[in-house]
């Protein structure tokens, strides 16, 4: 395994040094300082074990996938308004290693398994420094997590092995009553590949603005602009505005939680093709105390007649949407509507979910086909959590396979 991911020693020292003399920081390197940081710092260690197995139509072989993920971090206490958090991670094989990792991680003799995106690496996850010395305000640079929202368009992909993270300055304010001002500057998305191939690692000028307002029990509203400028993947330059209401309502017999939102996107920068596209969300969950009902409507806008026009989320955490077996995470040219059905329960120890999909073109009248998915989870001895999970595509038309995906996992945190 190869040390991947751009953010090298010296720069996260450059970093440092350069806010430590912004903020006038001389104070965090006394004696005192770095004596109470010592003492008051936190060790965390997580492993993550996950089997994932994949039958999909058009492939030779089954891909038996049998990873483990070591997750180690330091996180010191908050000193003269400063703190450093450092998370290394590690992903290795350990067993069945009958699968393709993708985007070129693996050799060409695993072509004939489908992907698993889970290559094995070693790497800095997060690396940053955080200042909180001005009132109601966090500023943070470095590599670090950026989760917005649901994680529709910014997210951390934190179903895969290897987390996606950020590059980035990150000012986040809540001086305003009841509101959060959210603004990050992206240097670099160090994607889930791993910095060994290009399509890990993406250079980028991208502005994340996420503007939110509580409105108590009745719901939160959130307006948001993210202006992605990718120099290594043109294509996904692109400009979205959107806004988002997150409600709960307690007129009915049983509590009710919504989401409406909408967006619009355009290109930017370079990318090489001129669009506007679209996006609609509906849901609701009605919780009916041991069972909770779950239905939705997405929309993601495409043209059928001239590709590369689709609504596009490069950035997002795309396993959690559009179904489990993983065949929408680049939206068709003709667009995507997703709606979907299902229940998600609690019975003992064991948490529960199942969704039923129904996917076609937004321009068009394409089927894409149905899917299936399926969780059990539960947690036990305090720090263990084990998860059962299963999805089930059934392609309409040959442009799309039929697959079939089943995982197991572990995990211990200590």
């Amino acid at each position: 395994m190869k040390l991947q991911g751009r953010l090298s020693v010296h720069r996260v020292a450059s970093i440092g040094v350069m806010l430590m003399g912004a903020f006038g920081a001389v104070p965090l390197v006394a004696g005192q300082a770095l004596e109470v940081a010592a003492t008051g710092s936190t060790v965390k260690l997580d492993l993550r074990y996950r089997y994932e197995f994949v039958n999909q139509s058009g492939f030779a072989d089954e891909a038996k996938a049998s990873t483990l993920r070591g997750r180690l971090n330091f996180t010191t206490p908050t000193v003269n308004d400063f703190m450093f958090m450092a998370e290394l991670d590690a992903v290795v094989v350990v067993g069945a290693d009958n699968y393709n990792s993708g985007a070129g991680t693996s050799s060409p003799r695993r072509n004939r398994y489908p992907v698993v995106a889970d290559p094995d690496y070693l790497e800095a996850n997060q690396l940053y420094l955080q200042f909180e010395g001005f009132s109601d305000t966090r500023v943070r640079v470095g590599r670090q997590r950026i989760l917005l929202d649901n994680q529709r368009f910014v997210g951390g992909v934190g179903w895969r092995q290897n987390e996606q993270t950020y590059d980035a300055v990150r000012i986040t304010n809540k001086s305003i009553e009841a509101s959060t001002i959210d603004y990050a500057f992206v240097r670099n998305v160090n994607r889930i590949f791993g910095d060994d191939v290009a399509a890990g690692d993406h250079s980028s000028e991208t502005h994340l603005l996420n503007l939110q307002r509580s409105f108590g029990k009745i719901g939160s509203l959130t307006a948001y602009y993210y202006g992605i400028e990718n120099d290594d993947a043109a294509a996904f330059s692109s400009d979205t505005f959107g806004i988002r209401f997150a409600g709960k309502s307690a007129a009915l017999k049983y509590p009710l939680t919504y989401t409406v939102e909408v967006a619009t996107q355009s290109d930017a920068a370079n990318n090489p093709v001129n669009y506007d596209a679209g996006y609609l969300r509906l849901d609701a969950a009605l919780d009916f105390a041991s069972v909770t009902g779950l239905l939705g409507y997405e929309v993601l806008g495409g043209d059928a007649n001239n590709p590369g026009r689709a609504f596009r989320t490069p950035i997002a955490t795309l396993h959690g949407f559009n179904g489990w077996a993983d065949q929408f995470l680049t939206t068709p040219g003709a667009g995507l509507t997703d709606l979907y059905v299902g229940a998600k329960g609690k019975a003992g120890r064991f948490a529960w979910q199942a969704l039923w999909h129904d996917f076609s073109a937004e321009d068009g009248s394409a089927d894409y086909g149905r899917e299936i998915d399926a969780v059990l989870s539960t947690r036990f001895g305090g720090n263990y959590s084990a998860m059962l999970k299963v999805a089930n595509f059934n392609a309409a038309n040959s442009n799309f396979p039929n697959v079939t995906k089943f995982w197991l996992m572990v995990s211990a945190s200590y």
